[in-house]
């Protein structure tokens, strides 16, 4: 297994469409761990960690987003975050 940790930027229409819900309902589908915020600036923000694969699943996933949603731009980043997260969790 390659474990990876990814930082994803969303924006586009992705506060008040059930983002972060589909988000965290996503993750624990294909078991992979980190949380999911909204940010002041409009655009959500999640650190995923898991297996390699999974986490590239997650990321397709994100980028189509809820039906509600429409995703206008993803940034992609290594994270260099030492912790390792037992759950996928929202986050205020």
């Amino acid at each position: 297994m390659d474990f990876v940790s990814k930082k994803v930027l969303l924006s586009g229409r992705v506060q008040g469409v059930g983002f972060r819900h589909f988000t965290r309902v996503t993750a624990r589908e294909l078991n992979v761990k980190g949380w999911v915020r909204n940010r002041r600036d409009g655009k959500v923000e999640t650190v995923i960690q898991g297996d390699s694969k999974q986490v590239e699943n997650m990321i397709e996933r994100l980028k189509q987003g809820p039906a509600a949603a429409r995703v206008d731009a993803v940034d992609i980043a290594d994270t260099d975050i030492n912790e390792a997260f037992s759950v996928f969790e929202v986050r205020r």
